[in-house]
């Protein structure tokens, strides 16, 4: 294996190496080398079960800002209420 020396962690990365370390079991060396493998594409994280909308992402796909804002755009008008209607 090569060895690399890395210069000029600031400190939020410090200290997310850190935590990384420590939720997982692994030295500071391996969780090194798992955040440069995310970071790389090599690795996905896992997937986190309390975060909304991240648990079914990569089943069913996600949306664009841009298609987001459109299909918004397109409901808006179904948000009016017609009093006419109910009365």
């Amino acid at each position: 294996m090569k060895q690399l020396t890395i210069r000029g962690f600031d400190s939020a990365l410090q200290q997310h190496l850190h935590k990384l370390a420590q939720e997982e079991g692994l030295s500071l060396n391996k969780a090194a080398l798992l955040l440069l493998r995310r970071g790389a594409g090599l690795d996905s994280p896992k997937h986190d079960a309390n975060k909304v909308g991240d648990t079914l992402g990569y089943l069913i796909g996600a949306w664009s800002q841009e298609e987001e804002e459109a299909f918004l755009q397109t409901l808006a008008p179904l948000n009016h209420i017609d009093k006419a209607f109910w009365s």
